[in-house]
């Protein structure tokens, strides 16, 4: 009886794993990394961290091909592993921000099912642009933001938001002070942080724009611009807002304007900026809505997904 050899790992075995490493980093990062960080862990966690935008750079802008898909696969799972770490951190850091923890947690799956589609591509032997758009966008904002945010170039910039934000708020009420990075209104006393100063929101658009193909730099000069600025002069007002509302009603209301008024402003700021600056470069929503279809491309996980569980709910 003749018998046909069944490779090992199947390519399901395999695709299980983009499920499965992600939750064992996720716990990890739950149970293990409580905050604070040990010391010897914000030691080496640069390591990983830089390795993985480094690999998903070389993925994004070197030649497409075998190599370049693998860089961005490794990139992907090591940077998943650096955000793995930091959901108790940004959970307690930010007086216990259910938001950018759960973020954090949802990332890490997300960045996993990017490894696989680049896997899946991989092993089809197949092309998605939007799969090293995305992988250069990464990168780009990723190396600006952490760069920034680990040399002293965080501290100049935390005192220049800090100023900046205490100016706007004098040019409304009396009574402001500011030692930076500390600005005074009546009770308030508000310490500005580095993710006080919105640059995430500045690389972000910065990382999406920079990597479009077949986009002119005056294009991309215009939709920097239109982006950047705004979102540099609607933090400072964030900022005011947050040590105004402080001072007037007190210490407990805190938590409601940063992380509620804070954090929802900011986000329906940054879908609008994201539909103005599509004005500009469109092509940002051609590599997005690619991205949304990615599910279509029917790999093993999806396959999973419908046949026992879509079917079943069925």
């Amino acid at each position: 009886m003749n018998t046909s050899p069944t490779s090992f790992p199947t390519k399901n075995q395999i695709a299980a794993l983009f499920v499965l490493i992600p939750t064992l980093f996720t716990l990890l990062g739950v149970f293990y990394f409580q905050y604070p960080l040990q010391e010897w862990v914000k030691t080496i966690l640069p390591l990983p961290l830089f390795i993985g935008l480094g690999l998903l750079a070389f993925g994004a802008f070197f030649k497409e091909s075998s190599i370049a898909k693998k860089s961005r696969i490794m990139g992907w799972i090591l940077f998943s592993f650096y955000w793995a770490t930091q959901p108790n951190t940004l959970y307690y850091a930010e007086q216990q921000d259910i938001f950018n923890a759960a973020l954090s947690i949802i990332g890490i799956y997300v960045l996993f099912y990017l490894a696989y589609h680049d896997w899946l591509t991989l092993q089809r032997k197949q092309d998605n642009y939007s799969l090293r758009w995305i992988a250069g966008a990464a990168s780009i904002a990723g190396l600006i933001y952490f760069i920034v945010d680990l040399t002293p170039l965080a501290r100049i910039l935390i005192d220049i938001v800090a100023v900046h934000s205490a100016i706007f708020l004098e040019v409304f009420v009396d009574g402001v002070r500011i030692d930076a990075p500390l600005i005074f209104y009546n009770q308030a006393n508000i310490r500005i942080i580095f993710a006080c100063t919105a640059v995430q929101s500045m690389v972000l658009f910065v990382g999406m724009i920079l990597p479009l193909p077949h986009v002119n730099t005056k294009r991309k000069i215009y939709g920097l611009l239109i982006t950047i600025l705004p979102i540099y002069v609607l933090n400072l007002i964030r900022n005011a807002s947050i040590t105004y509302l402080v001072g007037e009603y007190g210490d407990s209301f805190f938590s409601i304007a940063h992380n509620y008024i804070g954090k929802g402003g900011s986000l329906i700021a940054l879908i609008v900026l994201l539909f103005v600056v599509a004005k500009i470069v469109p092509e940002i929503f051609d590599e997005i809505l690619d991205l949304i279809d990615l599910p279509k491309q029917k790999g093993p996980i999806e396959q999973f997904i419908e046949t026992h569980i879509w079917r079943k709910k069925k």
